[in-house]
């Protein structure tokens, strides 16, 4: 039974701490003062008698009583919420928070969203946020999405979430038309060594298979770099230089199709990794995820 001392005050300003992992900037996101952040988390750690953020040199992190109150209180809160939004007339129609990762935003996502869109009677929206796969499943995991799609089975977060294959994409390897390594039919590693990379940023699990690669063939990364998961920015760069995008398959095919982009012929890696949805089996879903979830199946089913 829920102590009747523990209110939703409490409930907010843990999610906001353990969101912003600094006390300092849950307080101004809630518009109150730090003292009074403080001494909330303060209440509920008396109250639960358990310890449940420690203090870092980055900020605060979560302890295991900590984790273990956020796997729970995200997702009562988002039902919550849900419950209240029912009772009004105002709230009619359809809303989706969908977290994408970079390996679907340029066919997979777009072409499900305007699907499901033609398909819903009345109101219907989609709030997309993008960012790695460690931000969008904590966020998740809090219920602040519906689910997250895309390239993230490596992912550590994914722990207790359910996710469903849909097919498998690569990472590939391509420079702009007239590139100097553009039309070699062969290629060995050490020959890219010479040239600017557009990689994933550090920490991603994108990042892993590009580290791998200069592992498996002794290579050091590359002096000049751009680090960013922006598929419009690295693909702009990427024609306006010599550099080398390491890029999802999907987000480059269009302009190697083309022939604005080539694919160079050496292969980051074979198969590629597991592109699919990731849901919080926590929250019983509504009627407009399982539709979208099937639009997304129908549409993943025709990706080659």
């Amino acid at each position: 039974m829920l102590n009747a001392r523990i209110k939703l005050r409490h409930i907010q300003a843990f999610l906001e701490v353990a969101r912003q992992r600094s006390f300092a900037r849950a307080a101004e996101r809630m518009s109150i003062t730090q003292p009074g952040v403080s001494k909330t988390i303060r209440e509920l750690e008396e109250i639960t008698d358990a310890s449940l953020f420690e203090r870092t040199p980055r900020g605060v992190s979560l302890t295991e009583a900590g984790l273990t109150l956020l796997r729970h209180a995200g997702p009562a809160l988002r039902a919550l919420e849900e419950g209240v939004g029912a009772l009004g007339e105002e709230h009619a129609g359809s809303w989706l928070r969908v977290g994408a990762l970079s390996t679907v935003e340029s066919r997979l996502l777009p072409e499900a969203i305007l699907r499901w869109q033609a398909s819903m009677e009345g109101e219907s929206g989609v709030s997309v946020v993008t960012g790695p796969s460690a931000f969008l499943l904590s966020r998740l995991r809090r219920g602040e999405l519906d689910l997250v799609v895309g390239r993230m089975t490596e992912a550590r977060e994914i722990l207790d979430l359910s996710f469903e294959h849909l097919f498998y994409q690569r990472l590939v390897l391509v420079v702009r038309s007239g590139h100097p390594l553009a039309d070699k039919a062969h290629l060995e590693p050490h020959q890219l060594m010479g040239f600017p990379w557009v990689l994933p940023p550090p920490q991603t699990t994108l990042r892993q298979r590009v580290d791998s690669f200069f592992v498996r063939h002794g290579l050091e990364l590359p002096t000049s770099q751009l680090e960013t998961l922006s598929l419009p920015l690295g693909r702009y760069y990427v024609q306006g230089s010599d550099a080398v995008w390491v890029a999802p398959e999907e987000a480059a095919c269009g302009a190697v199709d083309a022939g604005v982009l080539a694919e160079l012929a050496l292969p980051l890696e074979e198969r590629g990794g597991s592109v699919g949805l990731c849901i919080n089996t926590s929250l019983a879903p509504s009627l407009a995820l399982e539709t979208f979830c099937e639009t997304l199946r129908g549409v993943a089913s025709g990706i080659p």
